[in-house]
């Protein structure tokens, strides 16, 4: 791709991310959201291959579905509230913004689109897509946290953690692993949005340095099938380890960094008295564990037949 073109692409990305940063105004929010959207589908098709191409009209249909679901609901509110205010919503509206949302983030069940357009685009883009493109519909969700329907939070949180977790485990390719991977985290936020904001912001932070660490290990190893992974030791051992680490992060093992969110989380649901609902997604979460593990086993402890090493 030209540089120029790349750059302007990039710096779209920013401005529409902070259009919906400093917004208060729904109609600016929208506009930023739709910056994005446009900045990010050159990015995907900047390969000139069948699978990008899919991928780019998948992620352009979810998208403007679920922006025209934002507009059509900013506009019902405006119609009966006479405001345009972010934190001024009634209660229709606010479910249809909440789903629109959780759609452009790629909650379950609103997911489907999210694993088979990872899967089409390069790693770089893959990075963007699941770190950057979250920003703007979480800051919105969070800044509209104390008006969450709480029944729906937590059917869609427990849903993503579920999918995440079992999505997963068959996936052979590295790209649908991350995207399963992202979805279980984006669950583990939404669950807890309601009951503490702060939380699930610091696990959007962690989960964002994480994920952002996983695919630049990836895209070093170049990396897309767990084949292609299982010979990384003999040739990197350095990076190889950090990967592992990075792996077992995600996974939420202690004493690494997200475990630490997870820890937070299950606490303040306890706090909350919803002791059922913390056990039952912490056991859910052994299903992402199980993928996780079965990585750093591959990456970590085999060697791949034509390596110096196992002849």
């Amino acid at each position: 791709m030209n540089p120029l073109a790349l750059t302007i692409f990039l710096l779209s990305l920013a401005i529409g991310t902070t259009i919906t940063l400093s917004s208060f105004h729904w109609l600016l929010a929208w506009i930023g959201l739709e910056i994005n959207t446009l900045a990010v589908i050159p990015l995907m098709t900047k390969i000139p291959h069948p699978r990008a191409i899919e991928a780019a009209t998948k992620y352009f249909l979810t998208q403007a579905a679920a922006s025209a679901l934002i507009l059509f609901s900013s506009l019902i509110n405006a119609w009966q509230t006479g405001e345009w205010n972010i934190d001024s919503l009634t209660d229709l509206p606010m479910n249809a913004l909440s789903v629109a949302l959780m759609m452009k983030l790629g909650l379950a069940p609103l997911h489907f689109w999210m694993p088979e357009v990872l899967q089409g685009i390069s790693l770089p883009t893959g990075l963007i897509l699941s770190t950057w493109q979250k920003i703007a519909p979480m800051t919105l969700l969070l800044q509209t946290s104390h008006l969450l329907n709480l029944n729906l939070t937590i059917a869609l949180g427990f849903t993503s953690i579920l999918i995440g977790g079992w999505g997963g485990i068959g996936q052979t390719q590295l790209r649908k692993i991350m995207a399963f991977s992202s979805i279980g985290h984006l669950g583990w936020m939404i669950i807890i949005l309601k009951f503490n904001p702060q939380l699930s912001l610091l696990n959007f932070v962690l989960y964002f340095i994480m994920t952002a660490a996983m695919f630049m290990s990836l895209i070093s190893l170049s990396a897309t099938k767990m084949s292609q992974i299982s010979s990384s030791w003999s040739k990197t051992p350095t990076l190889s380890s950090t990967t592992m680490l990075i792996m077992l992060s995600l996974a939420g093992l202690p004493p690494l960094t997200g475990f630490a969110p997870k820890l937070l989380i299950t606490l303040e649901l306890i706090k909350q008295n919803a002791t059922l609902l913390a056990a039952a997604i912490m056991f859910i979460s052994l299903l992402a564990l199980f993928f996780y593990l079965r990585l750093t086993y591959i990456i970590t402890m085999t060697l791949s037949p034509n390596t110096p090493n196992s002849l």
